[in-house]
């Protein structure tokens, strides 16, 4: 299974997470002081805000999966692409432990695919396993997202 992933940056979380739980008509899966997020069925999207974020609005899009399968299957499309996959591997980012791969589109929006492998008490480590060198533990050197998932 695939999960649409959206990640805003927010000013104010508090006031951010009223607003999007009416929108959603559900409270948030996950909330900590700096994140929040909701893993929606209906439309089956992992909805994500934060305040690490440099910018407010959307700070990056991605494919979320459950098998390492489908992963390396989505990674192998974006390298075919040519776009430059920036690929992660195991990292701690959005109290999330994920395995991950980076691109950026030809309109320079940051895209991730990842797959969850646990929930984490911190935000973020550095990345176990780096592939090109990244200047957070999630976005790669070069793209425009400030945040992660």
């Amino acid at each position: 299974m695939k999960r649409f992933h959206i990640h805003i940056g927010v000013k104010d979380l508090n006031h951010s997470v009223q607003f999007y739980s009416t929108l959603f008509g559900q409270k948030p899966t996950k909330l900590k002081e700096d994140y929040a997020k909701w893993m929606l069925e209906d439309p089956k999207v992992n909805f994500a805000i934060s305040t690490r974020s440099n910018l407010e609005g959307i700070d990056h899009l991605g494919i979320q999966v459950e098998e390492n399968d489908e992963l390396a299957e989505i990674t192998e499309r974006l390298k075919n692409a040519d776009l430059g996959v920036y690929g992660e591997g195991s990292t701690t980012c959005c109290y999330a432990e994920s395995n991950k791969a980076w691109v950026k589109d030809p309109s320079g929006v940051a895209w991730e695919t990842y797959q969850t492998m646990a929930d984490a008490e911190v935000y973020s480590e550095k990345p176990k396993v780096i592939e090109t060198p990244a200047t957070s533990c999630c976005p790669p050197k070069g793209t425009t997202a400030k945040s992660c998932c």
